[in-house]
């Protein structure tokens, strides 16, 4: 085993022999997101580097802490990219954060998630123990397909040492278009557009407008521009970058908001959901940025009880991303089956409960 690997044992064994919680950490530019943290450090940023790439099979492999920019640079000299587009939050970001955290940028509307990419894992679980899920190639999983099972995990079964991910090429062209529209036409004309053959990679609504990015041939964005309308998109790479990274002006007073910034995750046709406040809609209408008018001394669970009650009304479920009173719980509630499996899985993994203790769920 690695000497930062034998580190790591040792660290988590001595973690539970003790009863004592650890939290795993990479560049912990997601510390925000998800319950308090809790624990004594495990530092992940030292096992790094790029083990494994073969642009030829579309599938790269790094160790935990490697910055992902990093990772993104690397591709990038090959023409190839991380298709699920994943946000950083900061320049420090490692792969074994993006992977816990599971979290997608704006092209996951046409490419998928994470967790769609993601081919194979190593864990190190609450034992000191590597174990190996999945592999390096497309067609290898069969049984419980635990690798993807990791994908926003939050660090909850054990430390995700190494992982190996699908990559795709970069398009060919790119045009990002701009239309002014209300939420209920945004979000039909959406749908529409989703059930026909065009390359349509991204879309936000805000404020009136809807912005959408075609990607793809050159032939295929034109025929689509021609077919759809609107006015091209200055600086567009910019623009998606700032939705990304949530640097997008309606994102600027999340963190101070009274009652946070909310990610309803629903199905792409339902209709717009009827809650005080400002939205941004991406994913073709499937998630939605929700900030809620509120009194400042409002009871928080309550607020959150309505948002939850609201989302699971149209078919989907809400989370508390940034900021905000966590009392009422960070992520919706698991339904009593869904909780059993959780903890089953967690102790199965992770018997003396020292990874990221209560980072999901309290419980955990």
């Amino acid at each position: 085993m690695d000497t930062t690997l034998q580190g790591f044992s040792a660290q988590i064994a001595d973690a539970a022999a003790g009863g004592a919680p650890l939290r795993i950490r990479g560049g912990g530019s997601k510390d925000w997101y998800g319950q308090d943290l809790q624990g004594a450090l495990l530092d992940t940023t030292a096992y790094r580097g790029i083990t494994d790439y073969e642009p030829t099979e579309l599938v790269i492999t790094a160790r935990c802490g490697t910055p992902l920019a990093e990772i993104e640079a690397h591709l990038t000299r090959h023409g190839q990219m991380l298709a699920f587009e994943p946000p950083h939050f900061g320049p420090d970001a490692t792969l074994g954060g993006m992977v816990s955290a599971g979290l997608s940028g704006p092209r996951r509307q046409a490419a998928g998630s994470v967790r769609d990419f993601v081919l194979g894992a190593v864990l190190m679980n609450g034992r000191g123990e590597l174990l190996h899920f999945g592999g390096k190639v497309m067609k290898n999983v069969a049984g419980y397909d635990v690798s993807r099972l990791l994908t926003g995990s939050l660090g909850m079964f054990g430390l995700i040492a190494e992982v190996s991910l699908k990559v795709l090429p970069r398009p060919v062209a790119e045009l990002s278009l701009r239309l002014e529209m209300q939420q209920d036409e945004a979000l039909r004309r959406l749908n529409e557009w989703g059930g026909q053959p065009l390359p349509i990679s991204a879309s936000s609504w805000a404020d009136g407008v809807l912005t959408l990015r075609l990607s793809g041939a050159r032939s295929a964005v034109e025929a689509a521009r021609a077919r759809i309308g609107g006015d091209a998109l200055d600086q567009a790479d910019a623009w998606w970058h700032a939705v990304r990274e949530q640097d997008h002006p309606f994102f600027a007073d999340a963190m101070a908001h009274p009652n946070g910034l909310w990610r309803l995750s629903l199905p792409s046709s339902a209709p717009p959901v009827a809650l005080p406040g400002r939205q941004l809609i991406e994913w073709g209408g499937a998630q939605r940025w929700l900030l809620v008018d509120a009194d400042a001394d409002a009871d928080a669970a309550a607020d959150a009880a309505t948002i939850r009650a609201a989302a699971a009304q149209a078919g989907g479920h809400a989370t508390l991303f940034r900021g905000g009173a966590r009392d009422a719980g960070v992520f919706h509630p698991l339904a009593p089956a869904v909780r059993t499996i959780h903890k089953q899985l967690k102790d199965a993994f992770d018997p003396a409960g020292v990874f990221n203790r209560g980072r999901m769920y309290r419980e955990f």
